[in-house]
């Protein structure tokens, strides 16, 4: 079948090299893709936000399965354009993509079908927002109510921080994102990430991990769109996973159909788990970034099968099957990260690595400069390996790293350190 992937960053390179090993996979596009992606399948240029264009693409391609990578094509309804147009699609709806789209939504249906998460409250103006966090007191958490790229949120440990956040988000430093506030009670605990494919009615979870999104060791300094993640998170135990599901994810899905609006994609659940307990942080209506790097170096060639079941309805019939290992992925990030950094610089070295089922570099922000490969974004690269332990995976993962040349990069030199 021919397939399109919408997406330029490292979870759609790792969805592209999972997908192209399925022997269903003929033809593999991914727009825009960057320079990692071109070494596996066609880049084509169309803008990913216009559902309309990418309708036009996917007729002229005959393009048989779309799978929509980031938050922002959701939002903008692609998925409801390419299903009205009756493509085959991976991703939720606009309106069911709110889960993300909107931190205030995501609130209300967890108080429609009771899913233990953190009090809140809601702000469309300073002051208001300003006089709740002076009479709640802190640590406490701001959050911009819309997509922030991953970055709209500050755990504030003094009510000075969280008044700073306040006038930042309504001064304008996250867009129309921080038009709305929201502001939630601190949960403490230790947080991970819980993947689940859902067709509307039934629901399959397909895999734990835990990222790192401190741009900093030791969980220091700013929050990142993540610098690192591994696969499975042991802090999310069988029983968790149970819980999680009959509290939290079950219910969700359950009140989404209710108001007509069924979810169906990938609903990636973060967790804060306490006292043998988890509460839900936040729902993302797509696959995590760079989670999603763990999770298919462990899938492999059957993520095709379980995303076709899902966009078909077919979760019922279907088992993700894990091999007892260990995956962990490193992000080399251009120095200055998450604040301002400089683009174009070469890196060096990716040649020599190896690509096989595990040890892969995927690509985030890459171009391809007159032959060179070079950094154009912010997290540019996902370095990715698997071993029979975590410590091996890790090992595995920080050769590689050590292995490329590129003085203008940085990452962090302890990923999976809650678990070791």
């Amino acid at each position: 079948m021919n397939i399109l992937i919408l997406g330029s960053g490292g979870r759609e390179h790792a969805l592209a090299w999972a997908v192209k090993q399925n022997p269903k996979t003929d033809r593999l596009i991914v727009a825009p893709g960057n320079a990692g992606i071109a070494q596996l399948a066609e880049c084509a240029d169309i803008d990913i936000l216009d559902g309309s264009a990418v309708v036009a693409f996917c007729a002229a391609n005959a393009i048989d399965f779309v799978i929509v990578g980031p938050e922002a094509p959701l939002a903008a309804g692609v998925a409801d354009a390419t299903r009205a147009a009756g493509l085959l699609t991976f991703g939720p709806s606009a309106e069911a993509a709110r889960l993300e789209a909107s931190k205030a939504f995501t609130k209300e249906i967890c108080d429609a079908c009771a899913a233990p998460t953190a009090a809140w409250a809601r702000f469309t103006e300073a002051a208001p927002a300003r006089a709740y966090v002076q009479a709640q007191g802190a640590p406490i958490v701001v959050k911009a109510d819309g997509l922030a790229a991953g970055k709209g949120v500050i755990v504030a440990m003094t009510v000075d921080e969280a008044l700073a956040a306040i006038d930042d988000m309504f001064g304008g430093e996250f867009g129309q994102a921080g038009a709305e506030v929201v502001i939630e009670e601190f949960m403490a605990g230790e947080e991970a990430s819980f993947f689940i494919l859902t067709d509307g009615v039934n629901a399959l979870p397909i895999g734990t991990a835990q990222d790192h999104k401190r741009a900093g060791e030791g969980d220091t300094g700013p929050n990142t769109g993540g610098m690192g993640a591994y696969s499975p998170a042991p802090v999310l135990t069988p029983a968790l996973q149970q819980q999680a599901m009959e509290q939290i994810v079950l219910p969700t899905i359950a009140e989404m159909a209710r108001r007509g609006t069924p979810y169906t994609g990938v609903l990636y659940a973060g967790l804060m788990i306490e006292g043998g307990q988890c509460r839900l942080v936040e729902y993302n209506a797509r696959f995590g970034d760079p989670e999603t790097q763990v999770l298919m170096m462990r899938l492999g060639a059957q993520a095709l099968d379980l995303l076709l079941a899902c966009a078909e309805g077919r979760l019922d019939q279907s088992r993700a099957h894990w091999a007892d290992d260990h995956a962990l992925t490193v992000v080399m990030a251009a120095q200055g990260y998450p604040g301002a950094y400089a683009k174009g610089s070469a890196i060096r070295g990716l040649d020599a690595l190896p690509e096989s089922s595990t040890q892969m570099v995927f690509h985030a922000g890459t171009s391809l400069t007159d032959g060179q490969i070079t950094a154009s974004g912010g997290r540019v690269l996902n370095v990715t390996a698997r071993g029979a332990t975590l410590a091996e995976a890790q090992a595995r993962a920080y050769a590689m790293v050590d292995a490329i040349d590129w003085p203008e990069g940085f990452c962090r030199r302890d990923i999976g350190w809650r678990a070791l």
